[in-house]
C-alpha cells in the first residue's frame, strides 16, 4: 500500500492526478493579483516560485508576502519553492541563503509543502527534511533538466534517491529532445511507482514534445501535474480549464 498525501482536504497519490499553479510574480502587487485570480480556478494546489520575487533575500519581506498569500488562499494547499538558476529557476542563492530561507517559511507555519533540490549536499537535505517533519510540512524533493532527458536507470535512480532521503513527493522534471525521451520518461515512470515508489511521486517531460506526460500521470503513476493561469514557470504548462477537462477524461475511462 502506498503512503498518500493528505493536505487541506486533497489527497495526493489517489484518483486523477492533482493540478498545481504555480505563482510567479516578482512584486507583491503581482503576487497579490495572481493569489485573487487563483482563487476562482478550479485547481488543488498553489505552488509560490520565490525565486520570480525581487526581494526574495530579504527573508521579513518574503515572510510578509506568504502571509499575504495564505490570507487569500486559506484552505489550498501551498507549496514554498525556491527554484535554482541552475535547475531552470530565475536566481541562484548561496548554499547558506537556500536552506536558511526554507527553515524559515517552515517555521512560519504557513505552508504545506516545500521544494529542496536534490543535488544539494546530503546531509543538508535531510537535515531540512527532519525539520520541516517536526513541523508538520510534506517535502518535495526535485530535480530537473532542462537540457536532455537522462536515461531510464538515471531517472529512476534519482526518483528513488529522493525516496530513500526521505522525500514526501520525489519529483523530476525533464526535457524531451525527441518522441523517443518522452517514452523514456513515462516507461521510467511507470516503473517507478510499479516496483519501488511507496509514497506518491511526480515526473514529467518538459516543452510540447512532453506535454502527453502533462496529461497521463494517472496511467503512468504520476501523482500531480502542473498547469497555468496566466503565466507558465515551465515549457509545457497547460492551461488549468483545458488541463482539468482532460485529466477527468483520462479519469473516467479507466
Amino acid at each position: 500500500m502506498k503512503r498518500k498525501i493528505n493536505v487541506k482536504g486533497i489527497t495526493i497519490g489517489e484518483g486523477a492526478p492533482k493540478i498545481c499553479v504555480p505563482m510567479v510574480g516578482e512584486t507583491e502587487e503581482q503576487l497579490m493579483e495572481e493569489a485573487a485570480h487563483l482563487k476562482t480556478l478550479d485547481i488543488d494546489v498553489v505552488e509560490w516560485r520565490v525565486d520570480f520575487f525581487k526581494d526574495v533575500e530579504d527573508h521579513r519581506k518574503v515572510k510578509a508576502i506568504l502571509a499575504d498569500i495564505r490570507s487569500i488562499l486559506v484552505n489550498i494547499p501551498l507549496i514554498f519553492t525556491f527554484r535554482s538558476a541552475r535547475e531552470g529557476g530565475q536566481k541562484e542563492l548561496g548554499k547558506d541563503h537556500y536552506f536558511e530561507v526554507n527553515k524559515a517559511m517552515i517555521e512560519t507555519g504557513m505552508v504545506d509543502m516545500i521544494d529542496v533540490e536534490l543535488c544539494n549536499d546530503e546531509k543538508a537535505v535531510t537535515s531540512l527534511i527532519e525539520k520541516a517533519h517536526h513541523h508538520g510540512v510534506y517535502v518535495i524533493v526535485s530535480n530537473h533538466d532542462f537540457a536532455k532527458t537522462p536515461d531510464k536507470e538515471e531517472i529512476i535512480a534519482r526518483l528513488r534517491k529522493a525516496q530513500e532521503l526521505g522525500a514526501d513527493l520525489p519529483k523530476i522534471a525533464v526535457m524531451p529532445n525527441s518522441a523517443a525521451d518522452v517514452i523514456t520518461l513515462l516507461d521510467a515512470t511507470n516503473t517507478m511507482y510499479e516496483r519501488y515508489a511507496d509514497r506518491p511521486i511526480i515526473t514529467m517531460s518538459m516543452s510540447g514534445k512532453g506535454v502527453v506526460s502533462r496529461l497521463a500521470g494517472e496511467i503512468f503513476g504520476s501523482a500531480l501535474t502542473f498547469g497555468a493561469a496566466k503565466n507558465v514557470s515551465a515549457p509545457g504548462q497547460i492551461a488549468v480549464k483545458e488541463l482539468r477537462c482532460v485529466l477527468n477524461l483520462f479519469h473516467s475511462s479507466l
